[in-house]
């Protein structure tokens, strides 16, 4: 356990991105609302305080997301590949440590450590961001802000999007291990090329897309299984003359932990993934320097 902790600080050590793109998109967001514009012409005042707060703290988090799924995916690609590269992996075998530990480090810090970093830096934005909207504006927007509820439900949402993510995402994760473990140059090249090869092969020889289908489920299915499409218990604003703005009352109709966890392509794809960590180990123990 001791030696899985040293190695996610080196981690961070080596890859000081990890903090530091976070770091800067939260002062760029308190800069936002230090310095721009607060138009409240443009709420309207129907929208109740409690669904204008809960937009505004999703739209920080989901900021955060989009680039937290960027960077973790960049960091996979490169991980394995840069120690080959710089030569340090020469160092590292010589330790007492295995490479299976060494590998299952790094998909911890990318898949559990890089989304905490995140989360806490999503967290610490908001709560600041919070504080400068209610000095800057009105009562009724800065006290739209300061729902408790709301803080406690992205909290939830955060923790569960970190676990649920981590399983449904494992085999892809695991594939730019192999890769990044087993490519010599254009690692990121090598990340697409395979698949899309794979793709026209199954459509010039046998005129199906079944391997596409079940790469966009994987890519692009999580919602439709971490959440429910309709959820319950939801309230209407009026947000203008002839439209209404619809949101729930809570994030807690919109989570599906039962659904998630009880569909077998959720635990295919952890085994799959399991078969492909165990391809990038021995990948790791077989490949050296570039």
């Amino acid at each position: 356990m001791n030696t899985t902790i040293w190695l996610v600080r080196r981690e961070f050590w080596e890859n000081r991105a990890i903090w530091m793109i976070p770091a800067v998109i939260g002062a760029l967001m308190i800069l936002i609302a230090l310095f721009g514009r607060i138009d409240l012409m443009s709420i309207p005042s129907q929208v109740p305080s409690r669904t204008l707060g809960g937009g505004l703290l999703l739209a920080v988090a989901a900021t955060f997301f989009v680039v937290l799924s960027v960077y973790s995916s960049w960091y996979l690609v490169d991980c394995l590949y840069a120690d080959r590269k710089d030569r340090s992996v020469l160092f590292w075998k010589s330790l007492p440590i295995s490479d299976t530990i060494t590998v299952i480090s790094k998909l911890l810090t990318a898949l559990v450590v890089i989304p905490l970093v995140y989360f806490a830096a999503a967290d610490i934005t908001t709560v600041m961001m919070a504080f400068v909207v209610s000095v800057r504006a009105s009562a009724s927007l800065g006290g739209a802000l300061w729902h408790v509820d709301l803080w406690l439900q992205l909290q939830v949402l955060w923790l569960y999007m970190i676990v649920t993510t981590a399983i449904w995402y494992l085999p892809v994760a695991a594939y730019l291990l192999v890769v990044s473990a087993w490519a010599r140059r254009a690692v990121m090249l090598w990340s697409i090329l395979p698949p899309f090869a794979l793709l026209l092969a199954e459509h010039w020889f046998l005129g199906t897309h079944v391997l596409g289908d079940q790469i966009a489920k994987r890519l692009f299915g999580f919602s439709r299984i971490a959440f429910h499409a309709d959820p319950g218990g939801a309230s209407w604003a009026a947000a203008g003359a002839d439209e209404a703005l619809r949101m729930p009352s809570g994030i807690w109709g919109f989570l599906n932990a039962y659904g998630f966890f009880s569909s077998p392509a959720t635990w295919i794809g952890a085994a799959l993934g399991a078969v492909l960590i165990a391809a990038a180990i021995q990948l790791r123990m077989r490949r050296t320097e570039i």
